[in-house]
């Protein structure tokens, strides 16, 4: 059976998304425009993204299927991990030495991505109410314990699990629910909504978006789990809105949606490149536009075939695309 189309359409748009935000984050203290664009754009996009890798983790629980998602995720994580460290030590970035548990830059994804299949090993023994009830409970409890946090990526395994879970319940149909005219059209509404709060208070803290802090650490000790569930809602109704909006049709863009972790993996060489040396400026909607069109180009340049061949080593631990190139050029 063909893949549908949406699902691929869906991760071009998340990680242009994900990299586009990447890009605009230093530019955000300096005005509340692009605080509220970086804002709105993290209150769904990696829900969504996760959502998306739970419902392709249908398949769990085949044969030898730990050992290649280790191979997958796990070996790449060390890799890039030592890789990140000594970029970040010639760019001069003063972090550049970490743990091998504290992930550097984005690569917590991987650490989780692992986490989240394994947990899937539990959870889907029990319904779905009580196995997502469950989860959301674990995601807002895990907040209190201030020894939870960026190491081993502990807090965003727990807090977005739920995302993942969900979508590994969900079916297809379920999903093309949010086509439905009368969903798009609420759908402009709350995305509308959204923007405007945010604009409005523009002082909301963002940690709650990236899920990777404590609620002592965010200033809500008493009240952090009225605080996440709250998180939880709106990031689900932006999330459900948003791929509303996905189309179904396949274009030439569309196939990029299968290349979405070496794009993931490579994009901090370039952002973080940026950001040590100031190569961009914001100072107006032209040049949050020009901003869109350099992640754009990210995108295109980190899923093109040469990329792709030269990078495969590293990031799925095969040659086949090398092999390939070097066999046809014989």
């Amino acid at each position: 059976m063909e893949r549908n189309p949406f699902f691929d359409n869906a991760k071009v748009l998340l990680i242009f998304l994900v990299v586009f935000g990447h890009l605009i984050q230093p530019f955000i203290e300096a005005s509340v425009g692009m605080n509220t664009l970086y804002t709105w754009i993290y209150t769904f996009h990696m829900p969504a993204f996760i959502f998306l890798a739970g419902f392709f983790a249908k398949g769990f629980g085949d044969k030898g299927y730990i050992a290649k998602l280790a191979k997958k995720l796990l070996i790449p994580y060390v890799v890039f991990q030592l890789i990140y460290s000594s970029y970040y030590y010639v760019i001069g970035k003063s972090n550049w030495l970490t743990d091998i548990f504290y992930p550097h830059w984005s690569l917590w994804f991987l650490i989780s991505l692992f986490c989240w299949h394994m947990l899937l090993i539990l959870f889907k023994r029990f319904p779905i109410y009580a196995s997502l009830s469950v989860a959301v409970l674990l995601g807002i409890s895990v907040g209190y314990l201030a020894a939870i946090g960026h190491s081993f990526s502990l807090s965003r395994t727990f807090v977005f699990f739920p995302f993942f879970l969900l979508g590994f319940w969900l079916k297809e149909e379920h999903i093309m629910l949010l086509k439905r005219k009368s969903v798009k059209i609420t759908s402009l509404v709350v995305m509308a909504f959204f923007a405007v709060a945010i604009y409005i208070a523009p002082e909301i803290n963002t940690g709650w978006l990236l899920a990777s802090k404590s609620y002592f650490d965010l200033g809500m000790q008493e009240f952090g789990g009225i605080a996440r569930l709250l998180v939880y809602l709106t990031s689900t109704i932006m999330a459900a809105s948003v791929l509303a909006w996905v189309p179904t049709m396949r274009f030439n863009m569309t196939k990029l949606g299968e290349r979405t972790l070496y794009v993931y993996l490579l994009h901090g060489f370039i952002i973080q490149y940026f950001r040590a040396y100031d190569v961009f400026e914001v100072n107006n909607v032209l040049d949050v536009l020009g901003l869109a069109g350099v992640s754009a180009i990210i995108v295109l340049l980190l899923s093109s075939k040469p990329v792709l061949t030269f990078s495969q080593p590293l990031i799925e631990c095969r040659t086949s695309l090398l092999r390939k190139k070097l066999k046809t050029s014989e």
